[in-house]
């Protein structure tokens, strides 16, 4: 972006700061910087122009992009404003310290890593809550995702990669990728606020010796290693390192939050959004039902709630505009039940198709006992192990944390795969919900290119694998679960090319749902821009033209 375009967004964003600490401090659920008679309420039969499920990646760009085209935009959010300090006088608990912030609704965490010594001493047992991390489990695949205001980006490590430009071609040939690697990939990068570490400091810091020595691992099985920008301010890191402000990266935070440092959505785009004073987000409302009106408005059946489950209210808000932000799993699910009960009938097959985990597989390996990783470990990744151009199994690697707080010999890694297989969602009446079908064969393909990256690195270093830390079972990788859900609601299938649902007009995705199943890389700066591309174009031929 260039300055004429920053200045106007650094002071919507304090304003929307202002907004989200104003809410928090009231214990509200609702957030707007609004006056009372032009705020967009959900209020039960209220009318908004536009209304933004969910306010993850996609969502925040679609909500300030119409707020600043001076349209009422209501925002829903099943999770809530986490802005509000507990009891230690922090928002959100440790890696290691989990209590009922960390996961939503259940009454034990289910961490990444399971076991240490294939005993269960990492999970603790915790009240029921609308915490940050859920994991949302299908019979095959579970896929791991942010709850709250900001989404995915409170629960991430951060890593703001572009995809090679050769993959992004590939995944979506009909989007000019001149234009994406032009304009809105570094649109994206400039509103998310994606910096860089100093290499300098990199390689003095205690806290990244693991990175250091699984990059000479690499390097000595010919493999190179490449730096990975973040949302995370680095330079807030170095500070945390020399003990001038309170540590959070180097402090065991990033999958049940940060406290600091980390430029999560409600500290950029949402904030520059509630900024533009067109914009009101309201927490945990879960949109339960999606249905459209003989005069063509779509009518949202909506559940308010506690942070204890408790259903406050139900309500029926209607809109012009509606916008999918729900991330892949949720806007493909209200919209295969929209389908499948009628509510939508004409909504295309190919709604809950295409769906992948991004070829996530984590793995570990076991060190020498020289080579040893550092009782203090940054949780925000740095490095990612770049073997992409391999035409027999690419795999893009990050070198990841293991902060346990003492000396673990372990190097930790999660593998992104190029993984063919794809999904299916379905409807399932009994439950009201949408099963995925995916069955664990299909993850074949990621765990065989993850174990030829793996086995060359053990080979040249005389190093194995870990099978203790993914549960009770001799298990040296992971590949029931992911991060990185995508597709089920394609770009050009289920949709045409910039998200418009097939046969329903004014009803949009724009969120990871349109990408099928693989990017090669950490996919919330895709899914950001493709937002950015796509918005602009909506904006102009939809909203404005109606």
């Amino acid at each position: 972006m260039n300055s004429a375009l920053n200045q106007p967004l650094s002071r919507r964003r304090l304003l929307g700061m202002a907004a989200l600490g104003a809410a928090a401090m009231a214990g509200a659920t609702t957030i707007t910087t609004a006056t009372r008679a032009s705020a967009a309420t959900a209020t039960d039969g209220a009318y908004v122009p536009a209304v933004v499920i969910g306010t993850g990646y996609g969502a925040a760009v679609s909500a300030l992009r119409l707020g600043e085209a001076g349209v009422p935009t209501l925002m829903l959010e099943m999770g809530q404003l986490w802005n509000q300090p507990g009891p230690d006088g922090k928002i959100f608990n440790t890696m290691l310290a989990p209590d009922k912030r960390s996961s939503w609704f259940r009454n034990r965490t289910k961490a990444p890593l399971g076991s240490f010594l294939w005993l269960d001493v990492i999970n603790r047992d915790i009240e029921p809550y609308a915490g940050v991390l859920d994991r949302v489990e299908y019979s095959d695949m579970s896929v791991y995702v942010g709850r709250g205001v900001g989404g995915g980006s409170l629960v991430n490590g951060g890593m703001a990669v572009r995809p090679s430009r050769a993959y992004f071609e590939e995944v979506l040939p009909q989007v000019d990728s001149g234009e994406m690697y032009d304009r809105y990939f570094p649109r994206a990068d400039s509103a998310l606020g994606v910096n860089h570490i100093d290499p300098d400091w990199f390689e003095k810091s205690e806290y990244y010796k693991f990175a250091r020595v699984s990059r000479e691992h690499a390097r000595r099985a010919g493999l190179g290693t490449t730096f990975v920008p973040n949302v995370y301010d680095f330079p807030y890191m170095q500070r945390e390192a020399a003990g001038e402000v309170p540590k959070s990266a180097l402090a065991t935070e990033v999958i049940y939050g940060n406290n600091h440092g980390k430029r999560s959505l409600d500290k950029s785009y949402l904030a520059a959004a509630l900024g533009t004073g067109k914009v009101t987000i309201e927490a945990l409302h879960t949109v339960r039902a999606i249905g459209r009106q003989s005069d063509g408005k779509y009518v949202l059946t909506v559940e308010q709630a506690d942070a204890y489950g408790k259903v406050l209210a139900r309500k029926q808000i209607t809109c012009r505009h509606l916008f999918l932000g729900a991330g892949s799993l949720g806007s493909t699910e209200l919209l295969v039940r929209a389908r499948d009960t009628g509510a939508l009938p004409d909504l295309s097959a190919e709604v809950g198709a295409g769906w992948g985990p991004n070829g996530n597989i984590m793995t570990a390996r076991a060190n020498h006992i020289w080579d040893t990783t550092g009782a203090h470990q940054s949780s925000i990744p740095a490095l990612g192990i770049n073997d992409w151009d391999n035409p027999a199994a690419p795999v893009f690697a990050e070198i990841a944390p293991m902060p346990a707080g003492l000396e673990t010999w372990v190097s930790l890694y999660l593998a992104i795969t190029k993984n063919p297989e794809r999904g299916t969602f379905v409807y399932d009446k009994a439950t009201d919900r949408a099963l995925l079908r995916w069955t664990r064969d299909q993850n074949a393909p990621a765990v065989n290119a993850a174990k030829s990256l793996f086995d060359r690195i053990n080979k040249a270093n005389g190093t194995v694998y870990r099978y203790d830390l993914f549960g009770s079972q001799l298990k040296a990788f992971a590949d029931d679960f992911c991060y990185h859900p995508l597709g089920g609601c394609v770009l050009g299938k289920a949709t045409d090319l910039y998200g418009r649902v097939a046969g329903y007009p004014n009803l949009y995705v724009n969120d990871g749902a349109l990408i099928p199943g693989s990017i090669g890389v950490n996919p919330f700066v895709t899914i950001t821009a493709l937002a950015e591309r796509n918005i602009e174009r909506i904006i102009k031929q939809d909203v404005l033209a109606s």
